[in-house]
């Protein structure tokens, strides 16, 4: 067993000097001589004494933590998001609790009422249903500080995200406009209320006024790069094919191309792919990965930024703030013009 943990009094008892003195000794306070001062904190030393923090944040009313809520540190954004955010809370002399709910919603809320028990200053949470919100705005109307990182303007919660909707938009237009009709969807997020992606996709096809196929949805029934295989797999299998598939992360992306790799189906000749994210693993593929940029570093520092400002709130909390980013789209290898029909250039005698 380990050496047991010393209380204030026990060091007040070896030093001879009262609670009060020994406590603010610790607290390096210059009303106490700096002799003083060291004799203490040696004797603490030597008692294995651990400073109460639950007690000094009831007293400053903080406990200078915040708890960070995701839904999956297997999607390597999010990884990169919860060592971003870390970081900038650090900077800012906050530490980070950090929490999965793996896309289980009751799991997210028994992290939320965790964190609360622990009297996080505040949260910054990932929803696994961007539009089952209920548990999350209750923080809210207890003036509780949080903010979201998916950006729902109705929620009533402070939110910073980037702009989803507009960058699948912005993807599956640039696969209409150089001549793609027949554009795959692969999202696994719907099912869960997370329609961003997708209504993206159907405004891009809306404005160009080109029917939308939905032989050519899959819902992969996951996230990751095996799961966008099989997501593709299926596809092959349907009577109508496409020219291009949409894949709303760049996992799944690497699993389409991986299947039409091991297939024999060129990239892009035979059929262009699209991912979201940017993730390094795509920009380095065998076929780097077209994508939409997910600007990691600029949603943390503006997430930690806001749950900060709130934090500072004397009083009621302000209106929320919800912020997007617009999103780049990043044009490579995996995605060109579609195959010229079999039959195009033959004319009859």
């Amino acid at each position: 067993m380990g050496k047991p943990v010393a209380r204030l009094k026990d060091v007040a008892e070896r030093t001879g000097f009262s609670v009060n003195t020994v406590s603010l000794a610790l607290r390096d306070s210059p009303r106490i001589p700096l002799e003083t001062r060291k004799l203490i904190k040696q004797v603490a030393e030597q008692l294995n004494y651990l400073p109460n923090d639950v007690a000094r944040s009831l007293v400053a009313k903080e406990t200078k933590s915040i708890g960070l809520i995701l839904t999956d540190l297997e999607n390597p954004v999010l990884t990169h998001v919860a060592q971003s955010i870390e970081l900038a809370l650090a900077r800012n002399g906050y530490t980070t609790l950090l929490a999965t709910s793996n896309n289980n919603i009751e799991e997210e809320m028994r992290m939320i009422e965790v964190f609360s028990t622990r009297r996080a200053d505040g949260m910054l949470i990932f929803p696994c249903s961007h539009r089952s919100l209920d548990h999350i705005r209750q923080l809210r109307r207890r003036n509780y500080p949080v903010v979201l990182l998916v950006g729902d303007p109705n929620a009533g919660i402070d939110a910073v995200s980037m702009d989803e909707q507009n960058g699948a938009y912005k993807a599956v237009s640039h696969l209409i406009a150089i001549g793609h009709k027949r554009i795959a969807l692969i999202d696994g997020a719907v099912i869960l209320g997370n329609t961003e992606k997708q209504t993206g996709y159907m405004q891009a096809h809306a404005e160009a006024e080109l029917a939308v196929d939905v032989e050519l949805f899959v819902d992969p029934k996951g996230h990751s790069v095996e799961y966008g295989y099989w997501a593709m797999a299926a596809l092959m299998e349907r009577s109508v094919k496409p020219t291009a598939v949409f894949a709303t992360n760049d996992s799944l992306a690497l699993g389409v191309l991986r299947y039409c790799s091991k297939h024999g189906i060129r990239v892009p000749a035979e059929i262009s792919i699209m991912g979201f994210d940017n993730i390094e693993f795509g920009e380095f593929a065998v076929t780097p990965l077209s994508t939409v940029d997910y600007d990691v570093k600029r949603v943390s520092q503006l997430a930690v930024d806001r749950i900060i400002e709130l934090i500072a709130v004397n009083g009621d909390l302000p209106e929320p703030r919800i912020i997007q980013v617009e999103p780049d789209l990043l044009i490579r290898e995996s995605s060109s013009r579609p195959p010229a029909p079999v039959n195009a250039g033959k004319t009859t005698d």
